[in-house]
Order: C-alpha cells, then sequence, then structure tokens
C-alpha cells in the first residue's frame, strides 16, 4: 500500500491537528506536551530515529506520528465543508481562552454558526432529560434573563432542561451555545433539529469535538459535559438526579474552578435531590438570575432589548407562558404537569393546553390512584 507523504496533500493546519488528535491512546495534555517540546509540523515531519524512540510511545503511536492517514484526514475535512462546519485548532485565536485552561481540551472543536460567541461570558445550564414541568419553566426563565443581560447560554441541546434553556434564550433573541456528543452532520435526539436550526439561524452556535458522522454513544456525554463547563464562568444546575449525568457536569466545574450553582427544589422531587446534595457540598443557592450575575461578577449589558416582546424581568406572565406552550415546550402527561408544590389548576390547564374539564376529569383520576392530592390552592403530586 502506498504511504501517502507531505507532498502529497497541501496540508492546512487542521490537518496536523486532526493528525495530532488521532495519536491512539494518548492522553490529550501528553499531545499537547509533545507539541510544545517538538513543534506541531515538525512532530509530523521526518524525525530522527533516536529522537522519536525518545519519546517512549508505543509501536502503533510512532506509525500514527511517521504514517498519518492522510486520506482519512482529508475526507473530515471535505465532510466538515459538505455539512456546512468550520473547524477550529488549539491554537488559532478562535479557540475559546476558557477551554485551554481545562487539564484535557479538544485539540479540534467543530462548529455550525457564530464563532464570535466562544471568547463570549457564558453560564452553563444543566439537569435532567426527565425534567419536571417546573425544572423546564425556571430552566427557561434563567436563561432569558441571562441572555437578557447579554450573557451567552451554553447547555448540551438534550431533553428536558438542556431544550427549555436553549429554547429560553433563543425565545427572546439571545445567543447559546449547544455543545453536541456527535458529528455536526447529525442532531441527537432528532426531536431538537428544529431547535438547532433555530439555535444557528438566530445567530447561535453549535458545537462538537466529534468528527462528522460520530454516532451517538454513551460513553461521549461526559466528554461533552468537561466543554459545557469548562467554556463556562459557571454552571447553574435546575434539576437532577442523584445519579443524574448533571452532576458529571458539576463534578468537572468544580475540578475546572468553575462556580456551581443549583435551584432548590421540594424535599419530595426526586428530580431535586442532586441539586440538595449540591448545595450541601457548597453549591449557591440560587433564587433568581441576579445570584449569577453578582457572585461571577461578569460584564453584563444591562437593558438590553433584545426582542420588542421582552416580559418584564423575572416575570413569567401568562401570556409567555401561553406563547411558549404553543411553541411546545411544555407538552408532557398531565401528571408531569402537577408539581411537588402546590400547582394551581389554571397553571395545569395552562401547561396541559387541555380543556379545563377534561383536566379534572384526569386530575380525579390520578387522585383515585394515589399519584396526586387535592390541597388548598390546587393540586400536590404525592
Amino acid at each position: 500500500m502506498a504511504i501517502n507523504t507531505v507532498s502529497d496533500i497541501k496540508k492546512t493546519n487542521a490537518h496536523y491537528w486532526l493528525a495530532l488528535k488521532f495519536i491512539p491512546r494518548l492522553a490529550i495534555h501528553k499531545k499537547l506536551q509533545l507539541v510544545q517540546e517538538i513543534g506541531l509540523m515538525k512532530l509530523f515531519s521526518f524525525l530522527p530515529p533516536s529522537q522519536l524512540a525518545s519519546l517512549k510511545l508505543t509501536d502503533k503511536q510512532q506509525a500514527a506520528i511517521t504514517h498519518p492517514d492522510w486520506d482519512k484526514i482529508n475526507k473530515i475535512i471535505n465532510d466538515c465543508h459538505l455539512c456546512g462546519c468550520d473547524i477550529i485548532c488549539f491554537d488559532e485565536a478562535e479557540y475559546p481562552e476558557r477551554l485551554k485552561q481545562i487539564y484535557d481540551p479538544p485539540l479540534v472543536l467543530f462548529t455550525q454558526g457564530n464563532k464570535q460567541l466562544l471568547s463570549e461570558p457564558q453560564v452553563a445550564i444543566v439537569g435532567s432529560r426527565g425534567a419536571t414541568a417546573f425544572g423546564r419553566e425556571n430552566a427557561f426563565i434563567f436563561s432569558r434573563d441571562l441572555v437578557q443581560h447579554g450573557i451567552v447560554v451554553t447547555s448540551g441541546l438534550a431533553l428536558g432542561i438542556d431544550g427549555a434553556a436553549h429554547k429560553g434564550a433563543v425565545s427572546n433573541g439571545g445567543r447559546t451555545i449547544a455543545v453536541v456528543a456527535t458529528g455536526l452532520d447529525r442532531v441527537y435526539p432528532s426531536r431538537h433539529k428544529k431547535l438547532a436550526h433555530d439555535i444557528v439561524n438566530n445567530n447561535g452556535l453549535i458545537i462538537s469535538e466529534f468528527i462528522p458522522g460520530t454516532i451517538p454513544k454513551a460513553g461521549f456525554f461526559p466528554k461533552r459535559n468537561r466543554i459545557i463547563s469548562g467554556m463556562s464562568h459557571g454552571v447553574l444546575v435546575v434539576e437532577a438526579t442523584i445519579k443524574s449525568g448533571s452532576l458529571i457536569t458539576a463534578r468537572c466545574a468544580l475540578e475546572q474552578n468553575r462556580e456551581v450553582f443549583a435551584i432548590p427544589s421540594s424535599i419530595n422531587n426526586p428530580q431535586g435531590k442532586g441539586c440538595h446534595w449540591l448545595i450541601k457540598q457548597g453549591a449557591k443557592l440560587v433564587e433568581e438570575c441576579n445570584d449569577i450575575i453578582e457572585d461571577l461578577n461578569l460584564p453584563t449589558k444591562t437593558g438590553l432589548h433584545l426582542n420588542k416582546h421582552i416580559e418584564k424581568e423575572n416575570d413569567y406572565s401568562e401570556p409567555l407562558a401561553k406563547k411558549n406552550l404553543q411553541q411546545g415546550l411544555f407538552n408532557d402527561s398531565l401528571l408531569d404537569n402537577v408539581g411537588y408544590e402546590v400547582t394551581p389548576i389554571d397553571a395545569i390547564v395552562l401547561r396541559s393546553k387541555l380543556p379545563i374539564d377534561v383536566v379534572l376529569t384526569q386530575l380525579t383520576i390520578l387522585e383515585l390512584k394515589g399519584l396526586v392530592s387535592a390541597v388548598p390552592g390546587g393540586y400536590l403530586r404525592t
């Protein structure tokens, strides 16, 4: 088999960083150490056998340096062009400075959308995929308020809290970054295709460290989480179970010396247990957007009018809630629209988008099943 040489193809900076990325079973910090000690282009040029041996690499690692698969790398770059994504390498000006500070920064980022957001102040909002209606509302409200102050909201495009956070930003004309665990030629979960489209078309950004064609795998999501926290000044956990992946993001944030914030919930809400645990461990309890802004001392653009229909800050009014419901934000079974705090009938009707007579009938059935209780002021999930 013929071996490609450097002269076969005109190499770009991306070629060499991708070649570095594909050195097998070598930690990222060791790869960066090689670049620092030898130089990126020199590493993939001819190295004297004695110098190559001194690196103490395996045979496969040495082969990846002396004979990179340039055809594979060329295909990746062409695939990026086909799916409309750009490549940002570790040594380029557009690469986010905060991400460079973590222990294992991605060597290459694939991006779709407004790359300028990478250099702007970010706050991550994460939480459970199976979030309650209250949790999704809180994620939406905090995101909406943060972008109103000119802060970029970063999340993971997942169902539940992530999706509500992105929608809160987009609804206000604000900017948001979605960090995904697949190639940018696909959207996961598939039901968020419209949301991904809305993010890019509203001056937002979608990024990944995975090459085009990468399908979602369980092990990729924790890797994605370190990027979410690494780019951000702080991480807000809205709802999370004790075994939630959101706690992995919180742990990454602590390891990266980022602030962690958590919203308290009812003691009977299993989706709130992770937040309560974080608060016990020292995470800051927050009740409104200003709690985060003041703690991080972020530069903000107060009074920023991103949308002529912006509601008052921290006022989740009925017209806004109704608009969000029409957009399909809170469309779950009736039980999911009853909280562990007292939930008024009109709130249940608003969230479920069902006629009040149907809501009352279903609440009666749920009460007979022991799933909800009628209490003064509304209903309570049991």
